[in-house]
Order: structure tokens, then C-alpha cells, then sequence
């Protein structure tokens, strides 16, 4: 048997067995193979990772503190998974919660626009997507995806999940900051920017990173902001930043020349259409509570440590 042909039988019986329920005498009777062979093909799913296993059990502390984040900000959309206590950086968790969420909307028959952010934890996200066939959504960017040399950020996501699910998509074609109101102004009046521009405004769900402001941040290491504007901008309250927008503890937008040059989207959300942001790690927790306190996100994805953290601090 011929490797394409093994992995094919191998999908379908990993599919029959922990998706359908079958027993593996079912999987070898409907396969027409020997129940040796059925087991076989269903250890092949796993280690060629054609498998991805969802815990679906309510964990105790997971389900208090998603409970306690939505009661006391109202989320529409709040996952709280499982910490790693020995990788409290680890993505994976996350990553999977929020591809469940995208897949939600992508297996949706009736089309929909999904406006994406940009960063590591929703490439992450993206990453777990399967290949799918929906030619009827959008996927749409919701902030220039050009760094200051005209390269590609790289952690832009639209182009990655619309090769994996076959939808059109709509990258912003705009560097990340104007260089001035001017110019700004004569970017945003270009026809393809107000299109997209419209299609964010029109999105059924906008998923987001939150990044920190200190010296680590994507906007400093990825030169948007130098050492000196970060510590004016820290000065004057920065704890975070969404959409290349930098906002306060209290979620407060900063009236600064920075965010005046923002070519991002702005972030608009309703119980059904939501904006939902994806951050865990000790760096994000003062990001997450200033955009939770100022309702500049009405969902979150994040893991139990931080979800603690975050409760904490409020």
C-alpha cells in the first residue's frame, strides 16, 4: 500500500474511532481489514498527528474562574484552559481554544467575515486550524501588515488561515504606523483601504492579541517604538497595547501621537459580534485586566494561571 493511500485509511479510521465512537472491530469491519490492521491504522493517525485530541471535561478550577471572568465583565466568549506549571510561556492550550473558536464560525454555512490581529499566539492558533473548504467567508486584517523596511510583519495571520480554510482574504496593505496625519489621511482614502476598513466594521468576529509595553513588547523589538517613546509612553500609564493600540490600566486608549497614527481598525463589539482577545503569561496579565476594565474586549482566551492573575489584580 502506497503512503497517500495508508495515511487516507488511516484518517478514516482515526475519524471512525474518535470521532464517530466506532470500536475497532466496527473500524475494521467498515474498512475491510483485519481488527490488527484497524488498530494499527488508528496508532498511524495519532503519530502522523492527523489527530488532535480535545479534552472536553469541566475542570473545576477552569470553569470557577471563567465564570467569575464573565459574571464580572460580562464576556460573551471566555475559555479558560489547563496551565503547564513547568511552561507557564506554553501556547498550546491557548492555541487549540482559540482555533476551536475560529473553526465555529468557519463551519458556519451562511458567510461571515472574521477580522484577525496580528502576534505569536494567533499564529499559534492558526497553526491548529485544519485545511478546510470555505470559499464563502472573509478573512480581513485589522491592521497594516508592513514593517517600517516594507517587509511583512511576521506575525501576520489572514494570508496563513485563508490558505488553510480556501476564503478570500484582505490584508491590510498599510504599514503598521503612519508617518504623519497627512499621510495617514491620504492612505485611508484609498479605495481598497476603505473596503477593508468596511469589512472590518462589518466583521461577525474579530480575534486579537494583547501585547505588554516594556521593553519586550512586538511594537520595540519589531522598531515601531524606541526605548525613549516607550518610557513616555510608560510614564504616562501604558500597560498595554491591541492592535497597535496603546491603552492604559484602565483600558483607556492614550491620547498620544503614536495612536494618532494608527492605521488599525477600530475595535467595535457586540454580544454578536465580538471581540476576542488571546494573551497568557505573567508579561500579558496588566494588558489583559486594562482591556478587560476598559470593555475594549468582550471575550477572552487565556490559560488558569493567568486567568488567577488577572482576577487578582482587578
Amino acid at each position: 500500500m502506497n503512503t497517500s493511500s495508508r495515511l487516507d485509511d488511516a484518517a478514516r479510521a482515526g475519524w471512525l474511532y474518535y470521532v464517530a465512537g466506532n470500536t475497532q472491530d466496527e473500524i475494521a469491519r467498515k474498512l475491510g481489514v483485519s481488527r490488527q490492521s484497524a488498530q494499527r491504522l488508528v496508532s498511524l493517525a495519532v503519530s502522523e498527528k492527523l489527530v488532535k485530541v480535545h479534552l472536553d471535561h469541566p475542570i473545576a478550577n477552569c470553569m470557577e474562574l471563567m465564570a467569575r471572568l464573565q459574571d464580572r465583565f460580562g464576556l460573551v466568549v471566555c475559555e479558560v484552559v489547563p496551565s503547564d506549571p513547568g511552561s507557564p510561556l506554553l501556547l498550546n492550550g491557548i492555541a487549540i481554544a482559540g482555533a476551536m473558536e475560529m473553526q465555529r464560525h468557519l463551519k458556519s454555512r451562511n458567510p461571515k467575515v472574521l477580522a484577525l490581529g496580528t502576534g505569536r499566539t494567533l499564529r499559534a492558533a492558526v497553526e491548529q486550524i485544519p485545511v478546510m473548504d470555505c470559499p464563502h467567508h472573509k478573512i480581513v486584517s485589522l491592521l497594516g501588515n508592513m514593517m517600517q523596511d516594507g517587509s511583512a510583519t511576521p506575525y501576520n495571520v489572514v494570508i496563513r488561515l485563508a490558505e488553510r480554510v480556501g476564503a478570500r482574504h484582505f490584508p491590510m496593505p498599510l504599514p503598521v504606523y503612519a508617518s504623519s496625519a497627512e499621510e495617514l489621511a491620504s492612505l485611508n482614502a484609498q479605495t481598497p483601504v476603505r473596503h477593508i476598513l468596511q469589512l472590518c466594521h462589518e466583521s461577525n468576529v474579530r480575534m486579537v492579541g494583547l501585547g505588554s509595553m516594556d521593553m519586550t513588547a512586538p511594537l520595540h523589538v519589531d522598531g515601531f517604538i524606541d526605548r525613549p517613546e516607550m518610557e513616555r509612553l510608560q510614564a504616562c500609564g501604558a500597560v498595554g497595547e491591541i492592535t497597535s493600540r496603546v491603552f492604559d490600566r484602565e483600558g483607556r486608549i492614550l491620547d498620544s501621537a503614536r495612536n494618532a497614527l494608527s492605521t488599525s481598525a477600530p475595535l467595535e463589539h457586540t454580544a454578536d459580534r465580538p471581540v476576542i482577545g488571546l494573551a497568557a503569561g505573567p508579561g500579558k496579565v496588566a494588558a489583559i485586566a486594562g482591556a478587560l476594565r476598559g470593555a475594549l474586549i468582550n471575550g477572552l482566551i487565556t490559560d488558569e494561571a493567568t486567568a488567577r492573575s488577572v482576577l487578582n489584580a482587578i
